[in-house]
């Protein structure tokens, strides 16, 4: 978890910023507030303080402690508390960014709590989120300043175009805090230590979500995937430094931020686009669930019932994705599949386990609690290969969240990897 300095100005934006404070501080982040006077006339400093848990940085001269914040600042030796919060942090934001601030960087002036906090931000990732009238933003004074502090090493999340508070229309409204936390996550992440990172450098494949295969231009088949066990994956693949391509049937999910994701619909589909970028990844997870089978016609226009009791469907398979990327890999390759099952789950997943060559199965029971669909957790039992095809290495994981479960996925492939010389 990140020490995160964010830095508010003053802009009717900071309502936004309460956003950012919230969700850091939730996902485990320590945050800590500076606010400029002009931000405290639209959020109080208490808000700050009681979404973080730390006081909000407000005055040069009461070691950062503003008066609505504390009923009394007690008599103590004065702390460099703008020096101390530089040094801190690992990564400094700036949301609301006002033209004035934005000017004063390009500046260097440091006539506050928050300039003076930026001049001794010497190292370290920095962004800006500029807020203001649209035409604020578009003068040249103010597209100078933004190409001076790019040039100073600052990241500017652009603002977004519509309707601003003043009423004009056009670009100035502050990136909304979903953006701004990607943009961010995506920093740190760039800033981390190669000992962190062990897949960094590698190309990390996983599909997610199902399938649908057309009946006719209203009705499909498909089942209850929701895809989160393979954004989870790919989420984790890029937080430990891979390069990650995801391959995801239709999910109401948002796509992961620094992921290349591949919006496919059918089964052919995403072998189609798993077979395009088989060859160039390191390890591949299967994640998703594929429809085994398909409509051997898709009607033209919508069946109508017509007064019939029944209809005849004929079927025929899909694609084997799994099964083909096993004849398929190099040594170098490193392949996890999952299975859902029902019944016989040991004995199922370990045919599936060496039938299609994988390096490992993640198996578990549509009806065990906590690891049907759309569940945020998951009970797992993962197969690995043993010394005979009739005895593979066979260990059942507790229930877990998903986010927890790909990370123990990853580092035991990784372990994997580094056992047979793979990296």
């Amino acid at each position: 978890m990140a020490h995160i300095l964010l830095g508010i100005t003053g802009s009717i934006a900071a309502f936004k910023a309460c956003h950012l404070a919230s969700d850091w501080s939730k996902q485990g982040h320590e945050v800590r507030v500076v606010m400029t006077a002009a931000a405290q006339e639209f959020v109080t400093p208490l808000t700050f303080s009681s979404l973080t848990h730390t006081p909000t940085r407000t005055s040069m001269f009461t070691a950062g402690l503003g008066s609505s914040d504390v009923a009394d600042v007690p008599t103590r030796p004065l702390q460099i508390a703008h020096i101390a919060d530089a040094k801190w942090a690992d990564i400094l934001v700036i949301a609301p960014a006002s033209a004035d601030i934005i000017a004063k960087i390009a500046c260097g002036i440091a006539d506050d709590q928050l300039t003076s906090t930026v001049l001794a931000y010497a190292e370290g990732p920095k962004i800006l989120c500029p807020a203001m009238n649209v035409h604020m933003y578009a003068n040249a004074v103010t597209q100078r300043n933004i190409a001076t502090c790019k040039e100073l090493g600052w990241t500017v999340v652009e603002p977004e175009s519509g309707m601003l508070a003043c009423g004009d229309a056009g670009k100035g409204r502050m990136e909304e805090p979903a953006g701004i936390e990607e943009a961010v996550d995506g920093l740190l992440l760039a800033n981390r230590p190669d000992e962190d990172l062990p897949f960094k450098g590698l190309n990390v494949l996983v599909t997610a979500g199902p399938t649908q295969e057309p009946l006719d231009p209203v009705r499909f088949l498909t089942n209850h995937s929701t895809g989160k066990m393979g954004y989870a994956l790919a989420e984790t693949a890029r937080d430990l430094g891979a390069h990650v391509t995801l391959v995801s049937g239709p999910v109401a999910l948002e796509k992961p931020y620094g992921v290349d994701t591949v919006a496919v619909t059918t089964a052919q589909d995403m072998f189609d686009a798993v077979r395009s970028r088989f060859d160039n990844a390191d390890i591949t997870v299967m994640a998703a669930a594929v429809g085994d089978f398909r409509p051997v016609e898709q009607a033209a226009d919508k069946i109508k019932k017509n007064g019939r009791s029944g209809i005849e469907l004929e079927l025929t398979s899909n694609p084997d994705i799994l099964a083909w990327a096993g004849e398929h890999k190099r040594p170098d390759q490193t392949l996890c599949g999952f299975a859902m099952e029902t019944r016989d789950l040991e004995a199922n997943a370990a045919k599936k386990l060496n039938g299609k060559h994988c390096d490992m199965l993640v198996a578990n029971n549509l009806r065990t609690p906590g690891a049907g669909f759309a569940a945020d957790t998951n009970v797992v039992t993962v197969l690995t290969p043993g010394t005979d095809a009739e005895s593979p290495v066979i260990e059942h994981w507790d229930r877990m969240g998903k986010g927890a479960l790909a990370q123990r996925l990853l580092d035991r492939l990784a372990a994997m990897r580094a056992e047979d010389g793979r990296r």
